[in-house]
């Protein structure tokens, strides 16, 4: 069964929102492709992990500071 925003499994539910949500779609992804449940999950949430790592601001002050 497809997950979103308010229905995740509950192994998702101290991720940061945005995370959650890039580990759903991944998820999502994952099960449409035939991959069981359980590894849908952690394969999603451990991309998300990555992917949030890859993409976080890495200056400390936020997206819309110029840094100085």
């Amino acid at each position: 069964m497809p997950w979103n925003a308010e229905y995740y499994p509950v192994s998702m539910k101290n991720l940061h929102p945005r995370v959650r949500l890039k580990a759903i779609d991944i998820a999502n992804a994952l099960l449409e492709s035939g991959h069981p449940e359980g590894q849908a999950i952690r394969i999603g949430i451990a991309s998300a992990r990555r992917w949030s790592s890859a993409h976080a601001v890495r200056n400390g002050y936020g997206r819309h500071c110029n840094g100085r």
